[in-house]
């Protein structure tokens, strides 16, 4: 028997299943795209059917991220907030902040020893510092996405960006191209950038250490690696860190039905 979350985002979706025992999981991720409702379906689908399992076999299905209302089958919804929290703690029980950088926003999140949380801040208003932010970035140097982190490795100058705002930051970077900047020192200046960005939202709330790393950024080693220079601490990754949501409410949907 098991218990499932559902984490819909902004960009993509994703479910995890914990057993009754709360000692393993299997995650999925899809993308979100227009009809939540049609997103949340086909993930219990897929995931019963790649665990060879039926709906009967799930006790309760828990639901958080922005189309958390559009998941039909889930018997309560929570917030990404409290689902990321239970996650990082899940994943490593040891996490004193969480960083959680999403496609569209991104959070800081301050928890106890037992992984509730203690405060948290948010910057869903603007997209810089966040994985659009990175998009837009990577397709003003006309570079895939996913060597980004391997880019920033070579670098041995970066750049210096300045903008808070994507749309300017954009025409800085192209500035710095026309300048003859090399692109490997641009885009860990990019990464730096974000990291600032960082810093500065969490500095409201305090670190705790360790610090981790959840959401679909976390998957690239550069912004790891741009956030332990700036913040000065070793940031760590846990695996699977985009499934963190999803499978905090799947640990919350075990402990509310043993209650």
């Amino acid at each position: 028997m098991y218990y499932l979350g559902i984490d819909i985002g902004a960009v993509t979706a994703k479910a995890a299943l914990l057993s009754k025992e709360g000692s393993f999981f299997h995650g999925l991720v899809i993308p979100a795209g227009y009809n939540r409702k049609k997103t949340a379906e086909k993930l219990i689908d897929q995931i019963i059917t790649e665990k060879q399992i039926s709906r009967d076999h799930i006790l309760s299905a828990w639901a958080t991220g922005y189309g958390k209302k559009a998941v039909p089958f889930a018997d309560r919804t929570v917030t990404e907030i409290t689902c990321h929290a239970a996650g990082a703690h899940f994943l490593l029980p040891d996490t004193g902040t969480i960083i959680d950088i999403g496609g569209q926003d991104s959070k800081g999140i301050r928890v106890d020893p037992r992984g509730r949380v203690l405060d948290f801040v948010m910057n869903d208003k603007c997209s810089a510092g966040t994985g659009r932010f990175l998009e837009v970035m990577a397709h003003a140097l006309e570079t895939d996405l996913d060597f980004f982190g391997n880019l920033a490795d070579e670098s041995e100058n970066p750049v210096s960006i300045s903008s808070t705002c994507t749309v300017f930051a954009e025409s800085e970077v192209i500035g710095h191209l026309s300048a003859g900047r090399a692109r490997e020192d641009i885009i860990a200046g990019i990464h730096l950038s974000i990291a600032q960005r960082i810093r500065s939202m969490i500095s409201s709330i305090g670190i705790n250490d360790p610090v981790v790393m959840t959401g679909g950024v976390a998957k690239n080693h550069g912004m790891q690696r741009a956030l332990s220079q700036v913040l000065k601490i070793n940031v760590t990754v846990p695996r699977e860190p985009q499934l963190a949501g999803a499978l905090g409410a799947a640990v919350l949907a075990r402990a509310g039905g043993n209650d």
